[in-house]
């Protein structure tokens, strides 16, 4: 073999060994992108999972959006109600005010009026009772007189009030 010869062979078997290098470097390689697309479909799937979690989020908050333009609309209402009752209270609150003043100083007055009258009517009755028996026994005393003195008696001291004689 001549000099040339060994030069070919060494030749031939650095680029050998060099093949069999790029080749070690291209499996390797090939390996890294087979876990980078790995990787890839990995993020697709999760952003297809976070896609349709933000959908689903999305039809919660418009769900709730329109729950509460609901409760916008009642809260509308209960508000137009509670104005309402304050309104109907500040009538009521009125009409009682006016009530008291227009009703409640005559009705007073009428109260201490028929108070009166009974009063009055009391002791007329009264008085009219007490002068009846008054003149009654006057009559009664004079009958009594008028009695004795025909009969020609005279009269025991008391005897003409109504009273026992002695103590």
């Amino acid at each position: 073999m001549s000099g040339g010869a060994v030069a070919g062979l060494i030749a031939s078997g650095a680029f050998a060994v060099l093949a069999l290098f790029g080749c070690f470097v291209l499996l390797k390689l090939g390996k890294i992108f087979d876990e980078a697309a790995a990787r890839v479909r990995q993020t697709g799937v999760a952003i297809d999972e976070g896609t349709a979690r933000v959908r689903q989020a999305g039809a919660t908050v418009d769900e709730v959006n329109v729950a509460l333009a609901h409760v916008n609309k009642e809260l509308d209402r209960v508000d137009a109600i509670t104005a309402n009752v304050q309104s109907i209270t500040t009538n009521v609150s009125s009409l009682t005010s006016l009530f008291a003043a227009t009703l409640g100083g005559p009705m007073v007055r009428v109260a201490a009026f028929s108070y009166g009258v009974r009063q009055a009517a009391a002791k007329r009755t009264r008085s009219e009772v007490e002068s009846r028996v008054k003149s009654q026994m006057k009559a009664d005393k004079a009958a009594r007189r008028t009695v004795t003195e025909d009969a020609g008696l005279t009269p025991v001291a008391g005897a003409a009030d109504g009273r026992r004689g002695g103590r």
